[in-house]
């Protein structure tokens, strides 16, 4: 028998990590959902208006919305991303702003 991977009911975190973000004051949480030396996929709910300012892109990266709306940017360039949607993240230093209440989970490839 093989063992099987570790799962994660991410629609039952999202509302409550959604639920901290609304109690902080920066209007933002986060979890680690996988963390290895290959990748890591990160849970983050951001309030309406609430985002994260510019960041340098990282190696390779995508974007799902779980719930919401989020406005993906670069300095020239913006995304609507609703949920359901999955996004390759840009190549260069890039922004996030939710539109309403959000959930996205980040996936990155580690170097």
């Amino acid at each position: 028998m093989t063992d099987h991977p570790a799962v994660t009911a991410v629609d039952t975190i999202a509302p409550e990590l959604l639920d901290q973000a609304r109690a902080h004051a920066a209007r933002r949480a986060a979890r680690t959902l996988v963390s290895g030396t290959s990748q890591r996929a990160t849970l983050i709910a951001l309030t309406e208006g609430a985002g994260m300012s510019d960041h340098d892109a990282p190696t390779a990266a995508t974007l799902y919305v779980v719930t919401g709306t989020v406005e993906l940017h670069t300095h020239d360039k913006k995304w609507l991303l609703n949920k359901g949607d999955l996004a390759v993240t840009p190549p260069q230093r890039h922004g996030l702003t939710a539109v309403t209440d959000t959930v996205v989970l980040l996936t990155v490839a580690l170097r």
